[in-house]
């Protein structure tokens, strides 16, 4: 456990605040200093792909980074792994402080959702179908989590990983209806050097599972040729569900979509998106490509 002051810890120069008071001197501290913050929101178990964000969101106009890390359970359905998601407290506050993270925001469950909270955030539009049918619930978590950090950390840009496309569809889309003032910056996705996209998650792949792991990719990428020459969909998307699943995956969806709506599209358009999820072993696995 790191020490803590009244005044927020410093790590390798790098503030820490465990609660509001905290969080918000800091944050007026730093736009003094340096005229505008970036936020990089996480749920810890950091690795290189959150890492990315940090380094995008410093070199915007020498913004501020500020980091938060929480396991947000309103984004967990009662039958998914709130309890086994990975901790790392240490690890991650070391990894933010290397890559010169102005300040982690380490709010806890009470912090956030304070007993007597009565409001949820509810998105449609993008939030519908792919992951709003397979994790019912889930969106609404992550639309409510990022609405209280925007509210706390006040932010002029977000950081997403593309990794996880409709969820920064959802949260841009929600900053818009919302007319909340700040900018939404989605980063490619980072991967291994045989293409599998990292993840947290990755760590409980079995050692077995691992090789064919990285074919989710592979097997997006050769469908995304195909579409991207104008043939129709369906059969291309069929070939892709059905070598997954030769390879082992349980398939939840693979899908053609529109980008910013992630309504399916029966063809490759200017924007489309190949997106899926599918399972290997104990991990579900989720990744996209620009068609």
């Amino acid at each position: 456990m790191l020490p803590s002051t009244g005044g927020g810890t410093k790590l390798r120069r790098m503030l820490l605040a465990r609660t509001i008071e905290e969080l918000h001197r800091h944050c007026g501290t730093l736009r003094e200093q340096r005229g505008s913050l970036g936020l990089v929101p996480t749920m810890g178990a950091l690795h290189d792909g959150h890492m990315a964000l940090v380094r995008v969101a410093a070199k915007h106009a020498a913004a501020a980074v500020v980091a938060s890390i929480f396991v947000n359970p309103l984004q967990f359905g009662p039958t998914e792994d709130l309890a086994r998601y990975p901790r790392d407290e240490a690890g991650d506050l070391g990894q933010l402080a290397a890559q010169g993270c102005h300040l982690a925001w380490l709010p806890d469950v009470a912090t956030m959702y304070a007993a007597g909270d009565a409001t949820t955030i509810n998105v449609e539009g993008p939030a519908l179908r792919w992951e709003g049918d397979a994790r019912p619930g889930h969106f609404r978590g992550v639309a409510t989590v990022c609405a209280k950090l925007f509210g706390q950390v006040r932010p002029d840009r977000a950081y997403f990983g593309e990794k996880d496309w409709q969820q920064v569809q959802v949260v841009t889309r929600m900053v818009k209806d919302l007319r909340l003032p700040l900018e939404i910056v989605g980063v490619p996705t980072v991967r291994e050097p045989d293409g599998l996209a990292l993840s947290s998650r990755n760590r409980f792949i079995a050692v077995a599972d691992r090789g064919k792991a990285a074919r989710l990719f592979a097997t997006l990428e050769a469908a995304a040729r195909r579409l991207a020459d104008g043939a129709a969909a369906d059969a291309i998307l069929d070939d892709a569900r059905a070598a997954l699943t030769c390879e082992g995956f349980a398939v939840d969806y693979v899908a053609l979509v529109d980008g910013p709506t992630l309504v399916p599209l029966a063809a490759a358009r200017p924007l489309a998106r190949l997106i899926a999820a599918a399972r290997l072993g104990s991990v579900r696995l989720l990744d996209n490509v620009a068609v």
